[in-house]
């Protein structure tokens, strides 16, 4: 049995399916999207797609957070995977765009897999300030799209 947690976060978007796609799956675009990413680095040769990898330093509650993500699924205008093995936890993350009723729905499922047992304790500890970040990400997302 694989002890997880998952957090789930929908906006609807007033903007082109392929912009919001693109907002999400470009790091250098969801850099520009979301003000607390301060710096990327690509740590591959890809920067599009799957295989791309990079470093993503972020503020988190006035701190520098530096994370290592990898795209492993990449489904251009429906769906980007984003994993990093992080803090003691697999953090797997998809973003899935879809047309509904003439808006761009965007929706973030991320799971969380913590390695130990005192991971597994701390995640649900942390659970609502991960999500307060999640849905902080999303409505700037949406923001930069529908500008």
């Amino acid at each position: 049995m694989i002890d997880m947690t998952q957090f789930t976060a929908t906006r609807s978007i007033n903007a082109p399916i392929d912009l919001v796609f693109k907002t999400v799956s470009d790091i250098n675009n969801f850099s520009k999207a979301i003000p607390d990413i301060i710096n990327v680095e690509f740590l591959s040769d890809v920067k599009s797609g799957i295989g791309t990898r990079f470093r993503e330093t972020r503020l988190m509650n006035g701190k520098e957070a530096m994370t290592e993500l990898e795209v492993t699924e990449f489904v251009e205008n429906d769906h980007v995977r984003m994993v990093t093995d992080s803090h003691g936890a697999v953090w797997d993350s998809v973003f899935t765009v879809k047309r509904v009723d003439g808006h761009t729905e965007l929706t973030l499922v991320m799971d969380a897999r913590p390695h130990k047992f005192m991971q597994k304790m701390m995640i649900p500890m942390i659970k609502g300030m991960i999500s307060k970040a999640l849905e902080k990400d999303m409505d700037a997302v949406k923001t930069y799209c529908e500008k």
